[in-house]
């Protein structure tokens, strides 16, 4: 499949997933990391300013990572800024830590390491199934690829989209005055999401695309094929339980394993270290850069 063509397909795959794999990750985002009651004491605007904080910390991230083309984890980013913006506008009181540690920072944490063990074991049986098949087989994989591409696409968007509406969803509720533990996603905020990461695909997407793709280890269809199968697999399931996991990590981490399964020292180690520093940094700078955010914010505009 030719680039252009493989881009658009993902951005529509990319808008389609949110609107049909519901909203439970958004539900996870909006009541799971900060505190409703006490979120609510500190007045609208405060509330304005602890989510601007937030978002601006995973935005000021991110656009470093990606002009060097280095995947970092959006939703780790996204969440370390509004821990941060948390802390520092309400104290270590309002922050919901059990939940965090129980519905976010488990699930970030663990899906990279089940990207690469399930890559691994994916690519091991099909070497193992097909090892005495002739060479064209590797066409089989190329067509088993397109809709498996399209299903992973289709994840991403469900999983990703979906903190951008949590969090909007908490700025409707703060709007309202009523910051509820099970916050309502309009349909317009499910669309907009979609769209925008949709947008966000298309415009930007080369850099990490040439990274994931061609940095980590060289890969053929059926290389592909094990590595989209391992991250849809993953990403699909914490979609559906409302586990926010990091689409970027499972997705290199599965590259990992399935490169790793061919020959280990096919895999680029020293790329893959560089994505596994991006990886640890994200969450501790993010909640830095989030805090300084809403600090700032509060002296020039708050209450």
């Amino acid at each position: 499949m030719r680039p252009g063509k493989a881009l658009m397909l993902a951005a529509l795959a990319e808008f389609l997933g949110p609107l049909a794999l519901g909203t439970a990750v958004a539900h996870t985002m909006s009541s799971n990391i900060l505190k409703p009651n006490l979120l609510m004491q500190l007045g609208t605007v405060n509330i304005y300013l602890v989510i601007i904080g937030g978002v601006s910390a995973a935005i000021f991230w991110k656009i470093p990572s990606w002009i060097i083309g280095l995947p970092s984890s959006g939703s780790h980013a996204l969440i370390g800024g509004l821990v941060g913006a948390g802390l520092v506008s309400m104290g270590q009181d309002g922050i919901l830590f059990d939940r965090v540690v129980k519905t976010v920072v488990i699930p970030l944490l663990f899906s990279p390491v089940i990207g690469v063990v399930v890559g691994y074991v994916v690519f091991s049986i099909i070497r193992n199934l097909f090892a005495r098949a002739p060479r064209n087989a590797g066409r089989m994989f190329t067509t088993f690829q397109k809709p498996i591409m399209l299903f992973l696409a289709a994840s991403h968007g469900s999983n990703d989209a979906q903190k951008a509406m949590g969090v909007i969803a908490l700025v409707l509720a703060a709007a309202g005055g009523d910051i509820q533990r099970d916050l309502s996603v309009p349909n317009w905020v499910t669309i907009s999401c979609a769209a925008a990461l949709a947008v966000g695909l298309t415009a930007g997407g080369w850099r990490i695309v040439k990274t994931v793709g061609f940095g980590i280890c060289r890969m053929e269809p059926v290389h592909s094929f094990a590595s989209q199968f391992t991250a849809t697999s993953v990403v699909l399931v914490a979609s559906l339980v409302g586990g926010p996991v990091s689409t970027t990590q499972v997705v290199a981490s599965s590259v990992m394993g399935v490169g790793a399964a061919q020959r280990l020292s096919g895999v680029r180690w020293s790329a893959a270290g560089n994505i596994a520093y991006a990886w640890l940094l994200t969450v501790p700078v993010s909640a830095v850069l989030g805090g300084a955010g809403y600090w700032c914010l509060n002296r020039i505009i708050g209450n």
